[in-house]
């Protein structure tokens, strides 16, 4: 008799400490048991893993690179025949969509985590022509379907990458466990301010820090991350004399506790795919105060409800100053923005709906 569960196969390039890792595995932990045999495929080290996964089948190939663990995952799907296979991150994306070639009657999906014309002015080698970069603009209409985070991507991919329409789709990505809603309406003095997110040049703590230093109030700022541009950004820090005020925590599994003890989170990126730490902090009840940018930022905020979008540092400031002489935002609003949109259960339904009809 014929095994009624869809079964799925999620393959990530290893399960390290990031949005995309926590994101896909949290999804593969969460699809209905009933209507789903789920498989989580790690390409790197089990040793590397950040996140603790239950309820589903996990297997480390334990491979350095992704290019190591081709062959390896040819074998898996040509032994298992998932009926989908489901991967994120570029490099992986490249590897499944020339893969699905020779596997004509499995239905391949690809989880995009970037507004890829927007980022690609951060890469130094994105004038230089490569052949891998050839081949990777055009994998996408490999896949039978291409998740966008928010509509800044599908419509960047659409225009950008020539990939048809009926091949996009946009999910939204959900607010994982652990984010709850602040008891606390109270102002914590000074004010507390916090951004989580690598320390590079596209993520925008740059610019955050120039603003930082032109405030005429006392305030504190917690950087919950790490990356190549520390160095040159708390060098910074310290020439604008605000070095005191500042905290950086390279890595916690502790990110809930931080938001909940904050009283604003800034953002600086010049883009986004879709910002889980925006959509966590407003989970929690703290507002965001973001550079206009693409990649969601305009669709998760509702201006003076959770947070404000702002075009310039001068417009930024003002914001600051703004909120510094009187914190009117409520937790339980700010929280409702996001509960109401991107909660496990809306998000999850979402993929299983799309999931369903691929095999129909």
């Amino acid at each position: 008799m014929k095994n009624s569960k869809i079964k799925i196969c999620f393959v990530l390039p290893n399960l390290r400490a990031g949005g995309a890792e926590r994101v896909m595995s949290f999804i593969a932990q969460k699809l209905d048991t009933s209507k789903f045999e789920t498989t989580l495929i790690i390409i790197g080290n089990e040793s590397e893993a950040a996140y603790d996964i239950k309820g589903i089948n996990v297997i480390y190939f334990n491979k350095p690179r992704v290019q190591s663990g081709i062959t390896e995952l040819y074998k898996f799907i040509k032994k298992n025949k998932p009926e989908i296979v489901f991967s994120a991150i570029g490099h992986l994306n490249t590897v499944t969509a020339y893969m699905s070639w020779f596997f004509p009657k499995i239905k391949f999906v690809a989880r995009e985590v970037n507004v890829l014309s927007v980022l690609a002015q951060f890469n130094e080698q994105s004038n230089k022509f490569s052949v891998f970069e050839f081949i990777e603009k055009y994998r996408f209409n490999r896949f039978d379907k291409v998740i966008c985070q928010s509509q800044d991507m599908l419509n960047d991919l659409n225009k950008s990458n020539n990939i048809k329409q009926n091949k996009l789709v946009v999910i939204n990505n959900p607010v994982t466990s652990g984010f709850k809603t602040k008891k606390s309406n109270k102002t914590i003095k000074p004010l507390h301010f916090i951004t989580v997110a690598r320390l590079v040049k596209q993520k925008g703590h740059a610019r955050l820090i120039e603003v930082l230093g032109k405030l005429n109030f006392p305030f504190h700022y917690t950087i919950i991350g790490d990356g190549p541009e520390k160095n040159t950004l708390f060098n910074r820090i310290e020439e604008l004399g605000f070095g005191k005020n500042v905290t950086n925590i390279p890595f916690t599994d502790q990110v809930s506790k931080y938001l909940e003890n904050s009283n604003v989170y800034l953002q600086g990126s010049f883009v986004e795919g879709f910002p889980n730490a925006i959509i966590e902090s407003c989970m929690v009840g703290t507002p965001v105060i973001a550079f206009d940018a693409p990649g969601g930022i305009n669709e998760i905020i509702k201006s003076d409800i959770n947070g404000f979008v702002v075009k310039t540092e001068d417009d930024f400031i003002e914001q600051l100053n703004n909120i510094n002489k009187s914190y009117k935002f409520n937790p339980e609003d700010v929280s409702k923005t996001i509960s109401s949109r991107y909660s496990e259960e809306i998000i999850i339904k979402k993929y299983e709906d799309l999931f369903i009809n691929l095999i129909k």
